[in-house]
């Protein structure tokens, strides 16, 4: 197993299996997956400046499962920590987008009601 998967909880682990030569160059298999998550995933990795390389690939239209690839620098930081921390940021800017947005609905509700007076 590469080196920082064992710390997933088990039912996280099932739908994430690596394989690589060594830990700096990395393919993720993610299940029940698509281009949304794969592109988002990928930009939020790609801001990292000891990754080299990330791409990802679906393996077949009728497959809900994509391919990630991730390559960092000789010498660095091993290609799980940038994909540690690139599923975080995804997480925590879609909390930032989902925030505003609840803001937003409760203000256009009010403004509503406002109106309805």
């Amino acid at each position: 197993m590469i080196k920082g998967l064992e710390n997933l909880p088990y039912s996280d682990r099932h739908k994430v299996q690596a394989d690589g030569t060594d830990g700096n160059c990395v393919t993720f298999v993610l299940h029940d997956e698509d281009h949304t998550f794969g592109n988002s995933l990928r930009y939020m990795i790609m801001k990292n400046s000891e990754v080299e390389f990330c791409g990802y690939s679906i393996t077949h239209p009728s497959e809900s499962k994509i391919n990630f690839r991730i390559q960092t620098r000789e010498g660095g930081i091993l290609a799980i920590e940038p994909f540690r921390r690139g599923l975080t940021e995804l997480v925590d800017v879609c909390q930032h987008v989902l925030s505003k947005f609840e803001v937003s609905v409760k203000e256009y509700k009010a403004q509503r009601e406002a109106e309805m007076d």
